[in-house]
């Protein structure tokens, strides 16, 4: 079974430029082991539970939250019961069937 979970942590109330806080979640997803892409829009992370990929998330909002009165989470879950490594799988897939490699960010 797989989990892709897209997350974007925002702390509210910290000004226009917000990366000096996102770089410390990503630390902790990267820190974690898990394969992850980076985008600039938020975070996809892969996890063979809902555990694992739901507590680094926390371990990241955890971190967020020690100088952030307020934090905006916005997330997107797919589960795939059966598949492993659809990070870049379904990219490939897309590709494929559009014959081409196309513009994306490869993890």
């Amino acid at each position: 079974m797989s989990f892709l979970v897209f997350v974007s942590m925002t702390p509210l109330g910290k000004g226009e430029s917000v990366s000096k806080y996102v770089a410390r979640v990503v630390d902790i997803v990267d820190k974690s082991g898990l394969p992850y892409v980076l985008t600039p829009m938020g975070t996809i992370v892969e996890g063979e539970s809902w555990e694992e990929v739901m507590g680094v998330l926390k371990e990241g909002f955890e971190e967020l939250k020690r100088d952030c009165p307020r934090v905006s989470i916005t997330m997107k879950i797919d589960y795939r019961e059966g598949k492993s490594g659809r990070l870049l799988s379904k990219v490939e897939s897309v590709q494929e069937k559009i014959g081409r490699d196309i513009k994306s960010l490869k993890g």
